[in-house]
């Protein structure tokens, strides 16, 4: 009687924590898709919304080849979002150099922006400061 009562408490205990769990986490974790230019490259995207309703995204990179190495070679990797009223926005760059990157090919990127982000995706290009996004596209995600 008395193991049948602790295992009950047990599972509430269990229950309560995953309900708590799930009810924090209110943002979204999205993986990138395979990469033809660069296949050996994973990462994943999180986005937050904080407290002033604006959208914190982070993202992880592992394996992402120097962009120099691609064919034709690049300068740097774009970060591009995608809103639900279809706007694309230049939203930084992630630098394949030493100070970014480390031995292992591994990047991270953070920022903050007012919109609701739908889409993440990486192109590379000649210059960090372009408006819209050219045709190598590295890694992106599905619409979430």
């Amino acid at each position: 009687m008395q193991l049948k009562l602790s295992i009950k408490k047990l599972f509430l205990g269990v229950a309560a924590i995953l309900l708590i769990v799930s009810f924090s986490s209110c943002g979204k974790n999205v993986a990138f898709q395979n990469s033809s230019i660069v296949p050996a490259a994973k990462g994943n995207v999180s986005v937050k919304k904080d407290s002033n309703k604006n959208y914190s995204i982070k993202i992880k990179i592992s394996n992402l080849a120097e962009v120099t190495r691609l064919q034709p070679s690049k300068n740097v990797y774009v970060v591009w979002m995608e809103t639900e009223e279809s706007l694309v926005k230049n939203i930084g760059q992630i630098k394949s150099d030493t100070g970014f990157m480390s031995s292992k090919l591994k990047a991270s990127f953070e920022t903050v922006t007012s919109f609701e982000p739908s889409k993440i995706f990486i192109t590379a290009e000649d210059q960090q400061d372009v408006q819209y996004p050219g045709m190598q596209l590295i890694l992106s995600t599905n619409r979430f």
